[in-house]
């Protein structure tokens, strides 16, 4: 069945790229609701926005939502991949800025704060989008696919000139818990140099060494080093998580991504809807259900980093 949170959550904190303070609160919400925005601090004109993917707007630093009226909501990428690993299929988020807090960089302590809440079935089964042929885009030598497959399942692959990243890889089935125990506590990461040039430009002003994973040189700057020796890697996979889900659905098949990043994955979302040939929404069986994320999931799921 379709779920959503037992009772409100209200969190706080700081934009990662404005810098500004800001609250939401996770509300619950009914049966085929899905999974909305509504920015409390906007008085006029149309103040909610949907997940879902005519909502998409291409930005390179993180995932951008924004409705017919302008209203925007940016930075909801581990948000997101909280919802998708914890199998929260309906949730009102009211927000009072335009960009959901960068917490410690992780979906972590979005997920604690879920599961602290509870759980709760709403009245209507699960509907999957099942992805029936390949699709796949590129651009600047990154690539993103997906392709048929019986669950869901991600792969991704990333190459870095700095010696503390390298060449990483690594692929999950994303199930029975698989997000929490092996995503959901790997943080944001960037160059020293990057940060530099982005608070430059008026980005990354919320950013510090207690929310992001800072490299430079080789040298990991951020204190207590990584939670894990490919901790990049998997936080790559994490955005995907969360950009997936703003297909709207929970999906049955196989992500890879190739150097890819927010505004990549976002094309490979439009370019699968553009064929109704390329997917099916499909109501989920128990068999479905249980190769979902939010399958069978539990606080213990969490790593102790979080």
């Amino acid at each position: 069945m379709q779920q959503t949170i037992a009772k409100p959550v209200s969190i706080a904190g700081t934009g990662l790229h404005s810098g500004a303070p800001v609250r939401l609160v996770l509300c619950p919400a009914a049966a085929d609701h899905g999974v909305t925005f509504v920015r409390v601090d906007i008085a006029q004109g149309d103040n909610v926005i949907a997940v879902h993917p005519e909502n998409w707007v291409e930005a390179s630093l993180c995932t951008v939502l924004r409705n017919t009226d302008g209203a925007s909501v940016s930075t909801i990428e581990h948000l997101l991949a909280a919802l998708h690993g914890c199998g929260i299929h309906n949730l009102r988020i009211e927000i009072d800025g335009p960009e959901v807090p960068i917490l410690d960089g992780s979906a972590a302590p979005f997920v604690a704060r879920i599961l602290a809440a509870g759980l709760a079935e709403c009245d209507a089964p699960v509907r999957v989008l099942r992805v029936l042929r390949p699709i796949a885009v590129e651009r600047g030598g990154a690539r993103a696919s997906l392709t048929p497959s019986d669950g869901f399942e991600l792969s991704f692959e990333i190459d870095f000139a700095d010696q503390a990243i390298g060449h990483q890889s690594r692929s999950l089935q994303m199930y029975n818990g698989a997000f929490l125990r092996e995503l959901s506590d790997c943080r944001t990461f960037c160059m020293r140099a990057d940060v530099e040039v982005m608070q430059a430009n008026g980005l990354a002003l919320g950013g510090t060494l207690d929310n992001a994973v800072v490299f430079d040189s080789g040298t990991v700057l951020t204190p207590g080093g990584l939670r894990r020796a490919d901790e990049p890697v998997r936080h790559k996979m994490l955005d995907a998580m969360g950009d997936l889900y703003v297909a709207g659905h929970p999906i049955i098949g196989r992500y890879e991504g190739v150097k890819a990043g927010h505004a990549l994955t976002g094309l490979l979302l439009q370019a699968l809807f553009a064929d109704a040939r390329n997917y099916e929404i499909v109501t989920c069986d128990a068999q479905c259900s249980a190769r979902l994320p939010g399958a069978n999931i539990s606080r213990k799921d969490l790593p102790l980093s979080a």
